[in-house]
Parts: structure tokens; C-alpha cells; sequence
């Protein structure tokens, strides 16, 4: 598990002693490296400019046209660790003693389902209890593997369901020792659903958080790089850190220049978290 460092700020009572005031913890930042799909460079150029970015770890969505072993190998040498990653439920279901090989070989010891098509998704309460208790019996054999499977959102899964939003039939339908989960915190806001409280409502299995933010330059699909948007990140980080995260995973879905997307959010949350 990743060490997570507190810095607690004070301020002067009206007597002058110092009153603490909310913990800032720091997280290890990694990047989800969808976010630059769209880069021509080499896969050892890109993981470069990852390292020179300031991160210690990526999120996989592939393996950059690689086998296993040989992204392993630069990775490796840009000190960079693998976190978790993405692979479809589909794929998972299809060979999931592959998978698991696959990532062990990366030193990864996390799986993410991370989007569900349309006929994947339910209408109805039943139905998304179905597809969690499905994920709770895949991640039944990752823990037998020594991996976690958790399952990342969209906005899709915050509509409401009888009552409560979809995410939440799924999630309580597996226990959480068999699925955890992966919050993107941006899409829970599309989705109009209180990102802090959803936080909170799952602490303990969230050991993963995607960090984006949302604007409103069309050109990016109405996303922005962390801290250049909408999102209250002076709620969002106390959260994410009583919520038992370990890694914080950047994203962008379509920055116009994926790098310095990446330079931005980093250094945004490293201020943030550091001061």
C-alpha cells in the first residue's frame, strides 16, 4: 500500500494559539495513460515524458502495442510503477487466467472493469444487482490470484434506479472485500451526484480515485485539466484522503495537448497536496 503523508495546516485563535485546522494528505499520483492515446512518439518517449511529468505510476488501458514483458522492461527503467488496469469485462470473462498473468508480469496487482456497453446495463434494480454479484464472483477468483478487481464509473451509473442511483445497486450487491471500486469523480458530478458523500459512502474501497475536472471548451468534450475547471478540489482531496485511497489517477478524456495536460494536473495536485 502507498504511504500516504499528512501536513496539517493551523491558524491563530483569538488568544493566538494555534488551532489545527484539516489534514492535507499526500498521495502518490499516477496517470491513466488513455489520456495520451493520441501521441505518435514511441511508447519509451511517452513513458519518459511521464517520469519527467512527475508521476511514479501509471494506469493501463493496453499495453501501448507491447508485450507484457517488454513494457515491463521500460517501464522499469522510467522508475515507473503499474497501479491498476483497465480490461473490459468481456475480456475479463474470456480469460481471466491470462489477464492476471499478463499483469502479474507488470507488477500489477489491481484490474479495473471500466465501462460497461449499453447491453451490459440495466433498467432496473434487478439488474444491476445481477451485474454485481456477476463482478463479485470474478473478483472471487482475482482474490484467489492475489489481485482486486474494482469497477470504475460513468456517469450513466449515477442515474437513479427506484430510488438510488445505479452505482449503488451494484456496488452493495458484492462484497466489498470481492469489488471494490474506482471513482471518477468528475463523471459522479455529470451524473449530478454528490461527489464528497459517494467518497464517504465507500471508504475503505476506494483505493483507487480518478482525478479530472470538468469546463467548458468543447474541443475537449467539456473536460479540463485538474484545478483548471469546475471542481471544488479544497472538498474533493480531504475526501479522497478519508476515503482510504491509496493512488490518485489522472485522466483527461481529450486534451487538446495530452502532455501538457498531464504537466498541469500534476503540478496542480502536488501544490495542492504540498503546498
Amino acid at each position: 500500500m502507498a504511504k500516504q503523508k499528512s501536513n496539517t495546516t493551523t491558524s491563530k485563535t483569538a488568544d493566538g494559539a494555534a488551532e489545527p485546522q484539516s489534514a492535507v494528505v499526500s498521495l502518490p499520483i499516477a496517470v491513466q495513460l488513455y489520456t495520451l492515446r493520441t501521441l505518435k512518439q514511441s511508447p519509451d518517449e511517452i513513458l519518459a515524458a511521464v517520469a519527467e511529468a512527475g508521476y511514479s505510476g501509471v494506469e493501463l488501458a493496453g499495453t501501448m502495442g507491447l508485450s507484457a514483458t517488454d513494457l515491463r522492461a521500460l517501464l522499469d527503467k522510467h522508475g515507473l510503477k503499474v497501479v491498476s488496469a483497465h480490461v473490459s469485462l468481456v475480456d475479463l470473462e474470456a480469460d481471466l487466467p491470462g489477464a492476471i498473468r499478463a499483469q502479474k508480469i507488470l507488477g500489477n496487482d489491481t484490474l479495473v472493469v471500466p465501462w460497461l456497453s449499453p447491453e451490459l446495463r440495466g433498467a432496473s434494480a434487478a439488474a444491476w444487482t445481477a451485474l454485481g454479484q456477476r463482478l463479485g464472483k470474478l473478483g472471487r477468483r482475482c482474490r484467489m490470484a492475489n489481485m482486486r478487481l474494482l469497477y470504475h464509473n460513468h456517469d450513466f451509473e449515477m442515474a437513479q434506479i427506484e430510488g438510488r442511483p445505479a452505482i449503488e445497486w451494484l456496488l452493495d450487491a458484492a462484497r466489498p472485500e470481492l469489488l471494490g471500486f474506482e471513482p471518477d469523480l468528475a463523471w459522479i458530478v455529470v451524473g449530478e451526484q454528490d461527489a464528497p458523500a459517494m467518497l464517504k459512502t465507500y471508504a475503505g474501497r476506494c483505493p483507487r480515485v480518478h482525478v479530472k475536472d470538468l469546463g467548458d471548451n468543447p474541443d475537449e468534450r467539456g473536460f479540463a485539466d485538474v484545478g483548471y475547471g469546475r471542481l471544488d478540489w479544497d472538498s474533493l482531496l480531504p475526501a479522497i484522503a478519508e476515503s482510504g485511497a491509496e493512488w490518485l489517477v489522472v485522466e483527461h478524456d481529450q486534451p487538446t495537448n495530452p502532455l501538457e495536460s498531464i504537466r498541469r494536473s500534476q503540478a496542480f495536485l502536488q501544490e495542492k497536496m504540498n503546498g
